[in-house]
């Protein structure tokens, strides 16, 4: 990795706005691939999408739009790719799938592993992220957001800020959007503010965000990743290729970075223009990220205070539900580590709490996390990772139920709180082993939530969602 680049005090703005700014471009062309005379992104002809939800189907549309030949694949038989407008094959991998093929792009749920993949790197078919095809094909300022926690808050606040300030703004990326569903759709000086994870930043080659933002660094997605220090370099790699006209912002005595970017750090106790209305010191934590990358492309603090006030944060993150027979009920289905579940745990701390924690585990230890239970608290554990969990809990003395499903667990958890308790969706562990997605964790919590005799009667503060997580 390359020196750090030169640090500026916390907090000084540095206006990007009369700065000349372009993207390196590179073009990769096949062996077996021929240039679309018409392509001005320097694609070739046929390109492959491996991965067809989301971020694959905004690739194939946005290759589609500037005249690509995209061909589609992915293993599971079960999606519905007939709306694609493009020929796709579902099910077992074949190599041949890859004949008059010049380029891989590789939805964010692939690794590097897959079939498909090793196959076009062994006949020296160029592979390349979702992230990576949009920044080729968008010549938007391009604002960078990565980190382990607080990402998509911080990606959504500093959204929020920039259309306070009068910018045109789009938040894209693991937030929800795809970037390339912008491709075409998009006013070319809107700003583009992108939340980035580590799966999204492999396979990534020309990315040069104008400002680049790390919320914090921490251990998760071992399981993928292998090892904390692999993790930590693809998150890094958002910094690789920024400039001296460029800016980092990153946490208060942050290490050295690669790239030459000027730096700005933040902290949770910096002076803000006005205090924001998400709870948590982690959230205060995200505002400050927010504010300096905001200040850094001259967004005034009038605009940021409007915007901190306001702002009430995402859903599944620290997202309050309501209240029933004086119960606190918060969906954190985000908190997809342990390191998420502390910050959910340090928000309420003083209050007894019903933590509902599991799902499919990635490598790293609990220890911490059951540490950070109160005199009183329990949990109520699901999924896969359950007798790791309990075996962590049972060594910090913390009392907690086998309960298996989430289902199951809310109505334990609901049998045995009291009023002023909390029961808490915190889990700790990816979803994947019962749900599609944390989302879809999340919004079935709500639904069971809602569900409970006596939800929404009057008296009770039911169905107010006010986010406040990271």
């Amino acid at each position: 990795m390359a020196a750090s680049g030169s640090d500026l005090p916390d907090g000084v703005p540095v206006d990007l706005s009369d700065v000349p700014w372009s993207p390196c471009r590179r073009r990769h062309v096949g062996r077996v691939a021929r240039p679309y005379p018409d392509n001005v992104h320097g694609l070739p002809a046929r390109v492959l999408v491996v991965g067809l939800l989301r971020s694959g189907r905004a690739a194939v549309l946005a290759l589609r739009s500037v005249g690509v030949e995209p061909v589609g694949y992915d293993a599971d038989t079960g999606l519905d790719a007939r709306d694609l407008g493009a020929d796709a094959t579902l099910g077992t991998w074949d190599n041949a799938f890859l004949d008059g093929v010049g380029l891989v792009v590789k939805s964010p749920g692939v690794p590097g592993e897959a079939p498909p993949v090793v196959a076009a790197r062994s006949r020296g078919i160029p592979v390349i992220s979702e992230i990576e095809l949009g920044v080729r094909m968008l010549q938007n300022p391009f604002v960078g957001v990565t980190g382990t926690n607080g990402k998509t808050t911080t990606t959504a606040l500093l959204g929020v800020i920039l259309k306070a300030g009068g910018l045109p703004v789009e938040a894209v990326g693991n937030i929800g959007t795809a970037l390339t569903s912008l491709v075409g759709a998009v006013d070319p000086d809107a700003w583009i503010v992108c939340e980035l994870s580590s799966f999204q930043l492999e396979d990534v080659e020309t990315i040069r965000p104008r400002v680049a933002v790390l919320t914090n660094l921490e251990s998760d997605h071992l399981d993928r990743h292998g090892s904390f220090d692999a993790y930590a370099a693809l998150k890094l790699r958002l910094f690789e290729r920024q400039q001296r006209e460029d800016v980092a912002v990153v946490p208060r005595g942050f290490a050295a970075l690669p790239g030459n970017a000027r730096r700005v750090e933040f902290a949770a106790d910096d002076s803000l223009p006005a205090e924001p209305r998400i709870r948590g010191a982690h959230n205060r934590e995200n505002a400050a990220a927010a504010t300096a990358a905001a200040r850094a492309i001259g967004v005034p603090d009038e605009a940021i205070a409007r915007a901190l006030e306001t702002f009430p944060g995402v859903e599944h993150r620290i997202e309050e539900l309501g209240t029933l027979d004086g119960v606190l009920y918060v969906n954190d289905s985000k908190a997809t580590n342990a390191a998420a579940a502390l910050r959910a745990l340090a928000t309420f701390r003083g209050r007894r709490k019903h933590v509902i924690l599991g799902g499919r585990g990635k490598g790293e230890p609990y220890q911490s996390l059951a540490a950070a239970f109160e005199p009183g608290d329990r949990g109520y554990l699901i999924g896969e990772a359950a007798d790791e969990l309990a075996r962590a809990l049972c060594a910090a003395g913390v009392a907690h139920d086998h309960t298996k499903t989430l289902e199951r667990g809310l109505a334990a958890a609901t049998a045995a709180a009291s009023p002023g308790d909390l029961v808490l969706l915190s889990p700790a562990c990816a979803s994947y082993d019962q749900f599609r997605d944390f989302e879809h964790r999340g919004q079935e919590f709500r639904r069971l939530v809602q569900k409970l005799p006596g939800w929404g009667r009057s008296g009770d503060q039911s169905g107010v969602s006010s986010s406040n997580g990271s």
